[in-house]
C-alpha cells in the first residue's frame, strides 16, 4: 500500500500542513536559504559599514560641539543624553542608508523586493512546479458573471 502513495522515482510528495501554501516548489527551499543568507549579510554589512561609523561619528561630533560650547550639557546628566540621541540617530540613518544596497543584492539574485502585497512564486521551471501551477490556475479560475 505504501507503493500506491509514492510517486515514480521513489520521491514522496511533501506533507500538506495546515497554513502552508497550496503551491509548493522544491526549489523554493534553496531560494529561501539564499534569501536568509542575503538578509544576514545585509544586516552585518549595514551595521559594520554604515550604522556603526555614523553612530560613532555623530557621537564624536556632538561631544566636540558640547566641549566647544555650541551645545550645552545638561546640568543633571551632562553630555550623555545628547550623545545618546546622536548615536541612535546615526545608527538609524546608517541602517536605512544601506537599504538600497540590499535591494540591489536581491535584484541581482533575481528576487523582487519582499512586499506583503505580493506573494513569491517559484521562478524555476521544474516539472513539479509546472504541474502544480497548471492545476492551481485551473482551480482558481472561475467564469465571470456579467
Amino acid at each position: 500500500m505504501a507503493s500506491e502513495t509514492a510517486q515514480p522515482g521513489g520521491q514522496t510528495p511533501p506533507v500538506k500542513q495546515p497554513g502552508w501554501p497550496m503551491f509548493f516548489c522544491p526549489m523554493s527551499q534553496i531560494q529561501d536559504r539564499e534569501v536568509a543568507r542575503i538578509i544576514k549579510e545585509c544586516r552585518q554589512e549595514s551595521f559594520w559599514y554604515r550604522a556603526l561609523p555614523l553612530s560613532l561619528g555623530s557621537m564624536l561630533v556632538t561631544q566636540g560641539l558640547i566641549s566647544k560650547g555650541i551645545f550645552s550639557a545638561s546640568p543633571r546628566f551632562g553630555p550623555f543624553p545628547k550623545m545618546a540621541i546622536a548615536g541612535v540617530l546615526g545608527y538609524a540613518i546608517g541602517k536605512m542608508s544601506y537599504m538600497g544596497e540590499c535591494k540591489k543584492k536581491f535584484q541581482k539574485m533575481g528576487i523582487a523586493p519582499i512586499c506583503p502585497q505580493k506573494k513569491r512564486k517559484c521562478p524555476h521551471t521544474c516539472k513539479e512546479c509546472k504541474a502544480k501551477s497548471g492545476s492551481n490556475e485551473r482551480e482558481g479560475s472561475s467564469p465571470s458573471a456579467t
